[in-house]
């Protein structure tokens, strides 16, 4: 049987896997393109679902596995990474109540998980992430229903399963067979699985840096901010030093346990030399007692949460009155895009692009910082339109996103609001400015492949055409001009270029004005975008 403490050590195992595995399946990418990041997603998602569950004493699995499923989705980054958050939260409710997990539980919070993950996913695609959860699940209730008590069992199912059908994935996808790769994110998982499984027949996995930040101090969030309902109003924290002689572990213990009859979010962490202590409750003096008993106190705080969050509201209610009627939140990709929307007015700039997407916490602050009735959100990259999804639902606010894939196609979106329309007629407006810009793309390829009829060998310079591989050479002006000619068509009035890393305004300039002898009735601008990956990022309108 799996309890709340067993399962926090199985996803911490899980996570750990992933972590010193996180560079091969970032590598696992369709396109030969340095974008990859798979891998990094899954496993930063990961690692804030362990350190939401390590920062308390957990010990029914129902309530672990909320505490995963909350942390997974706080930290979740790029498309892998929500739907893996996606599962979590499925699985949370699939197990919601129980003290233990046996097989048939852990099979059942399986399917709730595949379940959810495909509802979250406006156009799911087989030969995914979704579908090795899915099938995993499916496998798992069968063997489950079996042997419902055999964990081990279960778990060999699950990863034999797993593995059948992850080499099934390339020819569900066309774009998997021909780059010749697996699905990156069914790997993922199945590492995660693994690691589960390792932590649940005692095998001893390295830790990974997943439950400590940086100062090597474990992590514990008390965001009374986050709190939906107050129901114990004094935040006490307190250390207990000079425990008397007689103090055991046990009577550590002893006191959590009295801590959690009065109160909540209880945090009691140490050694007999030094105890930290944290509670939420209606009566600070019978935890202070419990803690003179055990010891000297030092460091005592005592916060009036109600109080607080009264202050709170009355500021939003000041801030409410001096909202503008819109505002706009972009995700950039370089200091020089940066630079771009602040002077176009976007209020919410998110740092993030191909090889670190924002996670999910990240656009909720964004979209909340922005003092607007209405806010838009323009993702800026396809990896990127899920987790600004799930922000615009989980945020207070009023807003909605616009799917822009790329910057070039949130510059022409963020342009074209206009504060005397309607939101309905700002979401059309904006839509259409973004769909109807072209782009093409510059980077390098980082391995041998072929897509369609074009072969690519490492170190070509690739174009590709809105997200498309559409060229390859060894030139990136030759690229670049022969992907501007497939761009620009009869009507197109407006061709911009954008340097990236890599390049210099001289280089951009000598190509600009080759661009510019070829279409002289178009108006040519260019500006430094900053972007890594992509030394020019080419747009037509």
């Amino acid at each position: 049987m799996i309890d709340g403490l067993l399962l926090r050590e199985m996803l911490a195992a899980g996570a750990s896997l992933l972590e010193k595995n996180r560079e091969t399946v970032d590598a696992l990418n369709v396109f030969p393109v340095p974008d990859g990041d798979t891998g990094t997603n899954m496993s930063l998602t990961a690692m804030s679902a362990v350190r939401e569950v390590s920062a308390r004493e957990i010990n029914d699995a129902g309530e672990a596995a909320e505490a995963i499923a909350k942390g997974a989705l706080r930290g979740a980054r790029g498309n892998s990474g929500v739907i893996l958050s996606q599962l979590f939260r499925g699985f949370a409710r699939g197990v919601a109540g129980a003290q233990r997990i046996d097989a048939k539980l852990f099979a059942q919070g399986l399917r709730a998980g595949s379940e959810t993950a495909y509802k979250a996913v406006m156009k799911p695609k087989e030969g995914t992430i979704l579908t090795v959860a899915r099938v995993v699940a499916e496998e798992a209730a069968r063997q489950a229903e079996r042997e419902p008590d055999d964990l081990a069992a279960l778990f060999r199912v699950m990863l034999s399963s797993g593995e059948a059908v992850l080499r099934k994935t390339p020819d569900m996808l066309p774009a998997l067979k021909q780059a010749g790769v697996v699905d990156a994110g069914g790997r993922g998982l199945l590492l995660i699985y693994s690691g589960m499984n390792a932590a649940l027949n005692g095998q001893a996995i390295e830790p990974a840096a997943v439950l400590t930040e940086s100062d090597g101090k474990a992590v514990f969030e008390d965001d009374h901010d986050a709190l939906t309902e107050i129901k114990f109003a004094y935040c006490t924290e307190f250390f207990i030093q000079n425990l008397l002689e007689q103090v055991t572990e046990e009577d550590v213990a002893l006191f959590r346990r009295r801590l959690n009859r009065i109160g909540d979010c209880v945090l009691v962490v140490g050694d007999l030399s030094l105890v930290k202590v944290h509670v939420h409750t209606n009566d600070p003096g019978k935890a202070l007692q419990a803690g003179l008993a055990l010891g000297e106190l030092v460091g005592l705080k005592i916060e009036n949460m109600v109080e607080q969050r009264r202050e709170r509201l009355r500021k939003q209610a000041e801030e409410e009155d001096k909202k503008q009627r819109y505002g706009v939140v972009a995700v950039s990709q370089g200091e020089g895009f940066t630079r771009i929307f602040n002077d176009l007015n976007v209020k919410g700039v998110v740092e993030g692009g191909q090889t670190m997407n924002p996670s999910i916490d990240d656009l909720v602050r964004a979209i909340e910082g922005v003092h607007a009735q209405c806010v838009f959100v323009l993702p800026n990259n396809g990896n990127i339109v899920l987790a600004a999804s799930q922000a615009c639902e989980i945020t207070k606010r009023e807003a909605h996103v616009i799917p822009t894939k790329n910057v070039a196609m949130g510059v022409a979106a963020a342009v074209a609001v206009q504060d005397n329309l309607t939101t309905e007629e700002n979401l059309e407006r904006m839509k259409e400015a973004a769909e109807r810009v072209k782009t093409g793309m510059i980077t390098r390829a980082i391995r041998n492949s072929k897509y369609e009829d074009i072969e690519i060998h490492e170190g070509d310079i690739i174009g590709l055409y809105n997200g498309t591989i559409a060229s390859a050479g060894i030139s990136d002006k030759a690229v670049a001009l022969e992907l501007i000619d497939m761009l620009v068509k009869e009507k197109d009035a407006l061709i911009t270029l954008y340097w990236g890393e890599g390049e210099t305004e001289e280089s951009a300039k000598a190509l600009i004005d080759e661009i510019s002898q070829r279409y002289p009735e178009c108006d040519v601008e260019m500006h430094e975008g900053g972007q890594p990956v992509y030394p020019f990022i080419l747009s037509v309108e």
